[in-house]
This record gives C-alpha cells, sequence and structure tokens, in this order.
C-alpha cells in the first residue's frame, strides 16, 4: 500500500506545465493514486493543451486548434487529477511551497492574487522558451511559435499581408506586390513551417483571396549551420532542402543573423532580407524566472540540472522533465535534447519515481532511446529516421512511409492523455473533420 501523510492531510504531488510530458505524467498519476489519499495538481498558466508540434499548422492556419486542443478542467475532472490556472514565479524550498503569480483580467484588474500551493513532490515541466541570443532586435520585430497564442497572432499577421497583397493586386494587376516571411532557424519548426506557408498559400485563392497564390508567397528560411535539420543525416537534409526550394523557398545556410528590424532581417554577410513577418525559430533555452529558482543548480540557459532518476540535484522531492531539464548521461558528451519524445519519457521516468518514493521501492535511471527524427514538409513529404539507437544506425525514411509515422506518433500522444477509447474516437473525429470542414481556419 502506498505511504500516506499522518497528519492527516492529502499527499500533494505538483506538476506545473501541461505540455507533452506534463500533461500524460499528470494524467498517469491521477490514474493511479486514490483521490481519498493523494492530491494530484496540475499548474499551467494556460487554460488549454495543445502538442507543440502541430503549432506550425496552427499558425498558416492548416489546422483548427479549436478542434486539437484540450481543456484542462474537463480533463482534470476524467483523470482525477485538479488544476490551477496561474504561472509559476518561485520555489519556496523550505516550506515546501510553489509560489503562482497573480492573475489579472484583460483590463489588469486582479482576478486571483498572488497565492501558494503546497507539496509533497513538485515536477517541473514548464518547457523552454526562444534563444534569441542576445540578438539585437529580435524581441521587439520577430515572432516566435512557443504557445497556441504565438500560432495565433502569426497567422492574424499572415493572413493581413496577404489580403493586404491581393487588394493592392486586384487594383493594379501588373503591382509587384509579394507577402514575405522571413524564418529564423533551419531546425524542424522553421522547416515545417517554410512548407505548410505554401501549402496554406495555394489554398488561399479558393477562400475570397482571388489574386493570391503562392506565387505571391516569399519565403526564406535562415540557417547559422552549414546545413539545414542537422538533426538528420546529410542525404535526407538535401532531399529536404531540395523540396523546399522546389515550393519557392529560398534556403541560406552558413548565414548569421545579426539583427532584426521592422520590416527586415540583417545578416553576418551585410544582406538585408525584406521581411514583412520575422519568425525566431533558431534556438530554445530555459525561461528567464528558473534561473536559480529555490536555490535549485540551473545552466547558463536557465535549465534545471538534474541527476539519473531525474531528480534535480539540490532536492530530491522536485523533479524536472522536458525541455526545461538539463541531463547528460553517463558516458555521453552531450545533454537529452529538446524533443517531444524525450519530454514523454521523461514523464514515464518521473511517474515511476514517484510511486517508487511513495512506495518505498528503488528508483530507476532514466535512460533515453532515440527513436529518430520525423519532419513534415506540409503535404509535399516527410523525412526522417528512425530507430536510432539501434546498433548499425539509423534507417533513413521518406514519403508516404515517414508521414504514417510521423501522425502516428500524435496519435500515440491522444491515447496516452485520453485512453484508447476516447483517443481513438478523437482520430476518427479527426478524419471526418478533414472532410467536412474548412481546409484553412481563416478567422
Amino acid at each position: 500500500m502506498p505511504r500516506i501523510r499522518t497528519d492527516g492531510k492529502k499527499t500533494q504531488i505538483v506538476i506545473v506545465g501541461g505540455g507533452a510530458g506534463g500533461l500524460e505524467l499528470v494524467t498517469k498519476l491521477g490514474a493511479h493514486f486514490p483521490r481519498a489519499d493523494f492530491d494530484i495538481i496540475l499548474v499551467d498558466r494556460n487554460p488549454t493543451h495543445i502538442w507543440k508540434p502541430l503549432l506550425h499548422e496552427v499558425a498558416a492556419g492548416s489546422l483548427d486548434a479549436n478542434l486539437d486542443e484540450v481543456g484542462y478542467r474537463g480533463h482534470a475532472f476524467r483523470w482525477g487529477y485538479r488544476y490551477f490556472d496561474g504561472a509559476l514565479e518561485t520555489i519556496d524550498r523550505a516550506a515546501k511551497q510553489i509560489v503562482v503569480a497573480p492573475i489579472t483580467d484583460e483590463d489588469g484588474s486582479e482576478v486571483i492574487g498572488r497565492h501558494r500551493i503546497r507539496y509533497d513532490y513538485l515536477v517541473l515541466a514548464v518547457g523552454s522558451v526562444s534563444n534569441d541570443f542576445g540578438t539585437p532586435g529580435v524581441k521587439e520585430h520577430c515572432l516566435s511559435l512557443e504557445t497556441r497564442a504565438d500560432a495565433d497572432r502569426f497567422r492574424r499577421r499572415l493572413l493581413n499581408q496577404c489580403l493586404r497583397v491581393s487588394r493592392q493586386m486586384t487594383a493594379d494587376p501588373d503591382a509587384d506586390e509579394f507577402a514575405r516571411v522571413a524564418i529564423v532557424g533551419g531546425g524542424a519548426t522553421g522547416v515545417e513551417l517554410a512548407a505548410e506557408l505554401y501549402s496554406a498559400a495555394t489554398a488561399l485563392g479558393f477562400y475570397g483571396l482571388e489574386v493570391f497564390d503562392e506565387k505571391r508567397l516569399q519565403v526564406t528560411l535562415i540557417e547559422a549551420g552549414p546545413r539545414i535539420l542537422p538533426a538528420l543525416p546529410e542525404k535526407l537534409a538535401a532531399a529536404a532542402t531540395a523540396e523546399l526550394e522546389a515550393l519557392g523557398v529560398r534556403v541560406l545556410t552558413a548565414t548569421q543573423v545579426t539583427s532584426a528590424t521592422a520590416d527586415a532581417i540583417i545578416t553576418k554577410q551585410g544582406e538585408t532580407i525584406p521581411a514583412d513577418i520575422k519568425v525566431w525559430a533558431a534556438g530554445v533555452k530555459g525561461a528567464a524566472f528558473l534561473a536559480d529558482i529555490g536555490g535549485l543548480e540551473t545552466t547558463r540557459n536557465n535549465q534545471l540540472v538534474v541527476g539519473p532518476t531525474l531528480q534535480t540535484t539540490r532536492d530530491d522531492s522536485i523533479f524536472a522533465i522536458g525541455d526545461c531539464a538539463f541531463y547528460v548521461p553517463e558516458g555521453e558528451a552531450k545533454p537529452i535534447p529538446p524533443r517531444a519524445q524525450a519530454a514523454h519519457q521523461m514523464a514515464m521516468t518521473a511517474y515511476h519515481n514517484i510511486r517508487a518514493l511513495i512506495e518505498n521501492k528503488p528508483l530507476r535511471a532514466f535512460v533515453y532511446q532515440d527513436k529518430g527524427s520525423l519532419v513534415s514538409l506540409a503535404r509535399y513529404t516527410t523525412v526522417g529516421s528512425l530507430m536510432g539507437n539501434l546498433v548499425g544506425g539509423r534507417m533513413a525514411i521518406e514519403g508516404r512511409l515517414a508521414r504514417l509515422v510521423y501522425t502516428s506518433l500524435y496519435r500515440m500522444h491522444l491515447i496516452a492523455i485520453h485512453g484508447w477509447l476516447k483517443g481513438l474516437s478523437l482520430l476518427l473525429i479527426g478524419h471526418v473533420n478533414q472532410v467536412v470542414r474548412p481546409k484553412l481556419k481563416l478567422h
């Protein structure tokens, strides 16, 4: 039987962050521990969850987030945990409490004041934010794709620019007008967004923008490294580059950005790249509030340093998983990469170890199993490599097989947070929506 508190209070397990890892973890904890003795709490500043790898589709309008997002309150009722709306401000380790920042209304009035939530076990799963490396102008002029709000903001700007170009072309058919988008960062986010934009632009003509098509779209993808998609084999990265260039994307590699302005990206080579919309997807780091939070050990990039069991180095009752965690396995030179599959695997290890602590059983060391990387180029193709831990290296895949594997990752996530019955039902509903719903979200 689980060991419970003897002071009459419930054992409280608090998870901060409802991303892929955090939501999967709180779902399993809520389903396992009896509500009479345990209080499982999720804290997140957003009321809903959407799988982060889908944000580029939300940004381009290819996916209606209202159909795919998960409301924490309804999900909490189903799976036996409680949801608190709020942002983590700090940790009081002496009192074993987290401090949640005040919640304000749109007009600035305070809805809920600063408050504290006690914990017996705490899991930090707050993800990451874009790393602009201090590049001048990025914070003021570039968008990121970290949250649904970011994706919605990008979509509104994109549609407004496309509408502006369409009206100008209607007034003057000979006008040389374009919707110009610059994406900094040739990783999965940047590459997938670039391809998705052309897929969306092709469909805009069917939704009221009669004189706008993909020919009126100019996308520039800028990567500081020698090639895009460094996580993939060079052959697949070259195939993705060729596919993007065939669509019309201008791919610049070995190109460092030195600054961003209101209407352009400036490179170290001295080139000024005009852009109506600028997206920064060049790197990630931990959020600023994590720096030395609660006296815990953190890196220069504000990630929480954890040991093999995913417990923080200075407090065994606090875990960190996902992008906000920094862990270098013994014998390895690099830390665990910030990927959805890593967050999923960390959530499973944290679940086991929290149960082990409560039940006085041995803890398990986290072992990262690299399943490979997949990148979707919208409806055009998918490239990737699978089974990265197998002896003999990776298996490169492209086309329909890669697309099937790519979509299966999201299906597995749905089943993990909803269970088999509802997860499969949602997948069926998703297929129906692809037929009956508009191809683009234009509002």
